[in-house]
């Protein structure tokens, strides 16, 4: 069982490359961006995984921070349980003590859930982690919404947020990093009854 001194590690899902950088499907790698802005850290090249790292602490100084790795796979959505596997490997990273933030088409634009374990839902990187490590890690759910109309999922969650969503797109992305920093610091109960809608 993990203890108050096993590192973090909280993976923003997305797929790597400039075109994709404000698809949809990118909300994860746009909540550890300012994740890693908060603790003053850079992204770089991960020595052990086909990833980008930051390492540093959340929360206030003293007992009450934790030990982050924040990552950002570079293996495409659909591959993302190697680098993510690989990863845990090096950091020693308890499985509860690994978050997934990632796009979810079933919950409302904006909203968040937060929960442990699960099914994948259908989404590509969350069954890709799921098959390399089994499925009791956490999730922060970022809802998008489902596609309007007749467009098929995988045009909609690799389309950009569309005018209206990306007025309100800075607030909600800083509410899920909130939300994360809650998870670390007072767990998932008191994280939900906070950031659950």
């Amino acid at each position: 069982m993990s203890d108050a001194t096993d590192p973090w590690l909280i993976v923003g899902l997305g797929n790597p490359g400039p075109e994709y950088a404000a698809n949809r499907h990118n909300v994860g790698f746009m909540v550890a961006d300012l994740l890693a802005t908060r603790i003053g850290g850079k992204f770089k090249r991960a020595q052990k995984a086909q990833a980008q790292v930051v390492e540093g602490r959340i929360g206030p100084p003293g007992p009450g921070s934790r030990r982050v790795v924040l990552a950002k796979p570079m293996s495409y959505m659909n591959l993302s349980g190697g680098p993510v596997t690989a990863l845990r490997d090096f950091y020693k990273v308890p499985l509860d003590h690994v978050v997934a933030v990632h796009d979810e088409l079933d919950i409302d634009y904006g909203m968040l859930r937060l929960k442990l374990g699960g099914g994948d839902n259908g989404h590509n990187g969350l069954k890709s982690m799921t098959k390399s490590m089994g499925p009791d890690y956490h999730r922060v759910r970022f809802g998008i919404g489902r596609p309007p109309g007749r467009m098929q999922v995988a045009d909609f969650v690799l389309k950009d947020f569309g005018s209206v969503e990306r007025k309100e797109l800075a607030f909600l992305v800083d509410r899920a990093a909130d939300a994360v920093e809650c998870l670390l610091a007072e767990g998932l109960e008191r994280a939900q009854s906070a950031y659950n809608s």
